[in-house]
């Protein structure tokens, strides 16, 4: 097994890091906080230049015919700077898409379609349905699809859909496992905006009334892929803000003295960052393994992803609290940058089954073993 990257996989790492780099958004979410999401960089036409609407679009539907790993490389560098890009919405999409042999691929390749997948949590021992994430902590059944082709109509309810917001197709599975594609505007279709913690994440409540769409052929094994795709695109977005977390303590650990000496050249801050690090690696490492297991060895791709997202959700949450320790009584205030990351972690831990979720179908997974 050699998980080491290749030359095209360092150059769509380097790309995606020097795309985003481009615009301020950190600054941007500080105004964001007080003025608006009007204040936020709309960041889709890079993204759509740097073809990430087609990386897991096959060649032959216009897209990079890339895998799910180098996806990964480029949510890690929008974690990174909170980067307010559709992405995680959109790849479970198009990977649904793709496997369907869906007529528009082309568009959606290029990013003139965006698409974006409602989360739907495979059945599993907790829960033998397919459910959406709720308001609250019980999970609804998913949408209800009745019919069959081109005329079938969907009715149901999810919430905070992440990338929902100004999405043009609404990827849709149903209570029984089957696929459908709505077009945002069609009749029956409310996509409700909301802002929760975190400015620079799109989330909406979606509710299908009655909605017309139509059937993708693909099994209910796709759309449970889905589902194990996100848990990884949300795994390597929460390693990125780990490292740039662990990169702002470690900084000012050692600029800031106290009694003559550096912080970091005290116990309680020096263990505490190496726990950091010990957590980022450990979730580094099960992000390359859940890579490799998508492409190499399926069979483990559900337990993989699912231990990437446990152990990436639970280093997050550490490493936030630590940046926020670490710098002090400044950390603690709105005016810098340390509580973004922090309200960035709050969010991701709930959405797409949270992490708790993960760590439950790990457990799952290990006992049916």
């Amino acid at each position: 097994m050699d998980l080491s990257l290749t030359d095209e996989q360092e150059f769509l790492r380097e790309a995606a890091r020097g795309t985003v780099s481009r615009f301020k958004i950190i600054e941007a979410a500080r105004e964001a906080q007080d003025k608006g999401l009007e204040e936020l960089p709309d960041l889709w036409p890079s993204a759509r230049e740097a073809g990430w609407s087609g990386l897991l679009v096959s060649e032959a539907g216009g897209g990079a015919g890339l895998g799910v790993f180098d996806a990964m490389l480029v949510a890690e560098e929008l974690g990174r700077v909170l980067a307010p890009v559709p992405f995680l919405g959109l790849l479970p999409a198009t990977a649904l898409l793709d496997a369907a042999s869906y007529d528009g691929l082309e568009a959606i390749a290029s990013g003139e379609v965006r698409p974006v997948w409602i989360p739907t949590r495979p059945p599993g021992d907790l829960e033998p349905n397919w459910t959406v994430d709720g308001p609250g902590a019980a999970r609804p059944a998913a949408p209800v699809i009745e019919g069959d082709g081109d005329n079938v109509r969907v009715t149901g309810r999810a919430a905070y859909v992440p990338d929902a917001p100004g999405a043009d197709l609404l990827v849709v599975v149903g209570v029984d496992g089957t696929v459908a594609v709505v077009e945002a505007s069609a009749p029956g279709v409310t996509v409700e905006q909301v802002v929760r913690y975190d400015v620079t994440r799109a989330v909406a409540h979606v509710t299908l009334a009655d909605a017309p769409g139509k059937l993708l052929s693909v099994s209910p094994d796709a759309a449970a892929d889905a589902w194990y795709v996100a848990q990884a695109l949300i795994a390597a977005e929460a390693v990125g803000t780990v490292q740039t977390t662990l990169e702002m303590s470690v900084q000012y650990a050692k600029e800031r003295f106290t009694f003559g000496r550096p912080i970091g050249s005290y116990q309680a801050i020096k263990h505490e960052l190496t726990e950091v690090l010990r957590r980022l690696e450990n979730a580094r490492s099960l992000l390359f393994y859940a890579g490799w297991a998508r492409a190499d060895e399926p069979g483990e791709w559900p337990l993989a992803a699912s231990a990437a997202r446990s152990a990436a959700g639970g280093a997050l949450d550490f490493a936030t609290r630590s940046n926020i320790n670490v710098h002090g009584g400044i950390g603690a205030t709105w005016e810098h940058d340390a509580p973004l990351y922090f309200r960035r972690a709050q969010l991701t831990r709930r959405l797409v089954g949270g992490h708790g979720d993960a760590t439950d179908r790990v457990a799952e997974r290990l006992l049916a073993a």
